[in-house]
């Protein structure tokens, strides 16, 4: 078993920072948009360990057999989006996941 973590990344396509929450099973759970700083990335980080523990702040999202999730933060700004989920259940571990894991999780920079 792995330690959940964030990693931050660079793109090789469009040079932006993005950053991946990875759970304990070494699967990518969460992910952020592109930064076109690596400090914006950090900040998206820190808004998701403030934002993560809050229900209210998860919006979640029903398409055919396709379940995902965005977590805003307080001022209604989308801050990440989930992976895809093929049932509602498995979209409410991976919420139960991050509420878990991002807000203590370190982070690796991979940039």
């Amino acid at each position: 078993m792995n330690n959940p973590k964030f990693q931050i990344f660079q793109s090789s396509r469009n040079s932006e920072y993005y950053y991946r929450l990875k759970s304990v099973n070494g699967e990518v759970i969460f992910s952020g948009e592109g930064y076109k700083t690596k400090q914006c990335c950090k900040d998206g980080i820190a808004s998701v360990k403030t934002n993560a523990p809050y229900d209210s702040r998860y919006v979640r999202k029903d398409a055919v057999a396709n379940y995902t999730f965005n977590l805003k933060a307080n001022n209604g700004e989308i801050i990440g989006r989930s992976e895809n989920y093929t049932t509602s259940i498995n979209r409410e571990n991976g919420i139960a996941a991050v509420k878990r894991d991002a807000p203590n999780a370190p982070t690796e920079d991979l940039a």
